[in-house]
């Protein structure tokens, strides 16, 4: 027998034979990222379902000196949650799929516990009935898992309203690499106690241990909803006017810009018609939500705004998810284009209009004859920069926008996380000193670099510390 054998079997004894994946076959879809630019080879996928079995896999790879690559639903974008397609030793992809406790509401304090393997639409469900909401939603709700959600820290639509997972985040419970557990549940909303973990775990990007429950803040949920779609002739007016609304228009729960591009690769892969006659420079999606129907408002908010050339508004279901796909739907016709490089970044927002002006000519000047789509969320500052053209592991046109993005005062990840993609450009970011911060932490929760390796920190070649 092997040492790889013994080390299987241990896993084996520890979750079940059959939630131990070797072959292939198997293991293809947990190896690479959702964009396909990232993938690797894993001696082994293991799908534990308590946290007690995650102890125990935690502590057999801590045992064989194997890389721990914890996933959830596999959504990320930055080559966080594969295997490194180079690795100095064999890689084990942690799948926390099967951790799907939805546990009561508590209506009470508005707050609720699930596992991390719960998707966000199976929470979104859960609590359908209670009166309550969560407080970020976006467009891989199907797919994307509460764990992997705080591990990133994800964003998405809401933010404008309730802030990003981590604000969400009331207690969770984690394995550390030593086998230990860190947990603080259920947590309360004031807890002046030390350290506050649960917010250093989060967009911690499982380079600090598994989580595998999360206990949440919930909000009351507002009922009744109305979208619009804006057609305006100039960027900085779409920008000038979401961050008006955002102030004077209490109901406002979502504020979405796109572009013609976006907006016509979209409708081509859709087979569906343009939503206006004429095209405009900028497009603006709202969504306002209230306990009684907000359509009046919304449409008092933009009626005779002079920037505003076209506008449609829809209050019923049919209606709304049509606009919203507009929108939601751009990932995936970018990705049906090919292999594309996407960016997730932040600039401040009064920058917004200048930065998107100056993406399209940089690319073409690094990459001559790629296509560029920008979409994102408006009042945070936020664009996803969708590129077609360059080789999948050319990384010319990213290292530009990323440049450019530090330029004018933005930050590399607003919502995606650092992953393997942006390793490099982590200090630049945040500077030497929040980096050497970030080095103390990981060495002293996981001296060996066995969690993540080659995410988030940059490994030394040769030497498991930085």
């Amino acid at each position: 027998m092997t040492p790889n054998d013994a080390f299987l079997d241990t896993l084996r004894a520890a979750v079940g034979a059959t939630h131990v994946l070797t072959e292939a076959d198997l293991r293809a879809s947990y190896e690479t990222d959702w964009t396909r630019r990232w993938r690797g080879e894993a001696l082994a996928v293991v799908r534990p379902s308590t946290t007690d079995e995650v102890i125990a896999v935690l502590l057999a790879c801590g045992a064989a000196g194997v890389a721990v690559i914890p996933q959830g639903g596999n959504t990320g974008l930055v080559g966080g949650s594969v295997p490194r397609a180079v690795a100095d030793r064999a890689q084990v992809v942690v799948s926390t799929l099967r951790l799907r406790t939805l546990e009561p509401v508590d209506a009470l304090a508005g707050e609720v516990t699930v596992g991390a393997g719960v998707t966000l639409a199976a929470l979104q469900a859960h609590l359908r009935s209670s009166g309550f909401a969560f407080g970020v939603d976006l467009g891989a709700r199907d797919s994307a898992t509460i764990g992997g959600m705080v591990a990133t820290n994800a964003g998405g639509i809401h933010v404008l309203r309730h802030g990003p997972t981590r604000a969400q985040l009331l207690g969770l419970e984690a394995v550390l690499a030593d086998g230990s557990v860190v947990r603080r549940l259920p947590g309360m909303a004031k807890d002046n106690t030390g350290y506050h973990l649960p917010s250093l775990l989060a967009g911690s990007e499982g380079t600090l241990g598994v989580i595998t429950r999360a206990h949440l803040r919930l909000v009351p949920a507002r009922p009744r909803r109305a979208v619009g779609l804006l057609g305006l002739g100039e960027v900085a007016d779409a920008v000038s006017l979401a961050g008006e609304l955002r102030r004077t228009m209490s109901e406002l729960a979502a504020a979405e810009l796109f572009f013609d591009a976006g907006m016509e690769l979209v409708l081509r892969h859709a087979g569906a018609d343009r939503p206006f006659r004429d095209r405009h420079a900028a497009y603006l999606l709202l969504e306002a939500d209230a306990d009684s129907d907000p359509t009046d408002r919304l449409a008092g908010a933009v009626a005779g705004v002079p920037s505003v050339a076209d506008a449609v508004i829809a209050s019923d279901e049919t209606g709304r998810s049509r606009l919203w796909s507009l929108r939601e739907r751009h990932t995936e016709a970018i990705s049906a284009e090919g292999v594309a490089h996407k960016l997730d970044v932040a600039v401040p927002l009064a920058r917004l209009a200048e930065f998107i002006a100056r993406v399209p000519p940089l690319v073409e000047a690094t990459a001559p004859g790629s296509t560029t789509y920008l979409y994102g969320h408006v009042c945070d500052g936020n664009m996803h920069v969708g590129i077609i053209g360059p080789a999948p592991d050319d990384e010319a046109v990213d290292d530009a926008v990323l440049r450019l993005t530090i330029e004018m005062g933005g930050t590399v990840s607003a919502e995606h996380g650092i992953g393997a993609a942006k390793v490099g450009w982590l200090e630049a970011d945040r500077g030497s000193a929040d980096v050497a911060a970030m080095r103390a932490i990981k060495r002293a929760l996981d001296p060996s670099w066995m969690m993540n390796p080659g995410v988030l920190l940059r490994e030394r070649p040769g030497h498991p510390d930085p």
